[in-house]
């Protein structure tokens, strides 16, 4: 089935769509069908926006995948509640956040976790983490080291 609108937001921000049977490198995807259903639930904006962070972003090339995606997605979604001056003032402050979190290898560390709990939920759980420390209140970082 093809999904022309995901297909040119891939396009948009240089991201090659792969057949089902490649395995994506980075930079790629097979994910378009994910992206269709985001833009059917959030919106062509909201897609793009979702691309354009991980497209867009050093470290997270690799991570153009259904679970990669979505978790970035559920991300967005959370900042703009939880951080809406940030989203709607200073959206490069959340790019240059994003930019800094390593969101492929937070999601290597979720595959470990196969049959025990859902890894886009992990992934977003490790990314908020990360949001609160950067962005939320400092007292939560008081046993940040764990110390003993």
């Amino acid at each position: 089935m093809k999904h022309p609108l995901a297909e040119a937001i891939f396009e948009e921000f240089g991201v090659k769509v792969v057949e089902k049977n490649v395995i994506p490198a980075v930079g790629e995807t097979r994910a378009v069908a994910t992206l269709q259903r985001i833009i059917n639930r959030h919106g062509q904006d909201h897609a793009r926006f979702v691309i354009m962070a991980l497209a867009g972003c050093a470290n997270n090339k690799a991570a153009l995948d259904e679970t990669g995606i979505w978790a970035t997605s559920d991300i967005i979604l959370a900042f703009r509640k939880n951080y809406p001056e940030i989203m709607e003032n200073d959206v490069t402050r959340f790019l240059e956040f994003f930019d800094r979190v390593p969101v492929g290898m937070l999601q290597y560390w979720c595959f470990g976790l196969d049959g025990i709990t859902n890894k886009r939920a992990a992934l977003v759980g490790l990314l908020w983490e990360r949001a609160c420390r950067t962005f939320g209140d400092r007292q939560g970082q008081l046993f940040g080291g764990r110390a003993a």
